[in-house]
């Protein structure tokens, strides 16, 4: 979700993540083959520590950072053809929760990311994609300050054992993009 002020977690906001939940485990599953899919994010599984680096403003043409801590407990979900996140994130605005929800599509062998957080009343759009070479690019729409977006995920790692995450938006249909908000992540 890429909203800055939104009223607290609503009933509605509950039975949207059931609903999420629901719809993600009920699509059909087969085995994974090779080029990824079922399993990608099994280095994410477990206990983790994670530094966060964010834009102070976003699609401002702001160059300033913040800096701040937060932990990750993640893991796989029906054998690693779905997963979850469940993050602590100590920013200093105001500490808040927030989870992943991630589902493999063996039809079209693509992922497709949720993230919810408890600020919001509503879900985020999902970012669709895949692994290629170790990197995972994900993509989608979405809206920001009330304008359309595209919201971009990179998963790589900075170094082995040392997963990275960063978003990236573009208000120009993904001709240039700004990287805006990064964690990494140490055991």
């Amino acid at each position: 979700m890429v909203m800055d002020n939104s009223p607290p977690l609503s009933r509605r906001a509950v039975i949207a993540g059931t609903t999420l939940l629901t719809a993600a485990l009920a699509a059909p599953l087969s085995a994974a083959g090779p080029g990824g899919g079922s399993g990608d994010f099994a280095f994410q599984d477990g206990h983790w520590q994670v530094r966060h680096r964010r834009l102070r403003k976003w699609l401002a043409g702001n160059d300033e950072w913040y800096e701040y801590g937060g932990s990750c407990t993640a893991g796989q979900l029906m054998a690693g053809a779905a997963g979850y996140e469940d993050n602590l994130l100590n920013d200093p605005r105001g500490a808040y929760r927030a989870e992943g929800l991630r589902r493999f599509d063996p039809r079209t062998r693509l992922w497709s990311i949720w993230w919810w957080d408890e600020r919001f009343s509503d879900i985020a759009p999902p970012v669709t994609g895949r692994f290629e070479n170790g990197v995972g690019t994900f993509l989608g729409d979405d809206t920001f300050d009330g304008r359309p977006i595209k919201v971009r995920y990179i998963w790589d790692h900075v170094a082995p054992g040392v997963p990275r995450w960063q978003q990236a938006f573009s208000a120009d249909a993904g001709t240039t993009w700004e990287t805006n908000w990064r964690m990494e992540f140490t055991r």
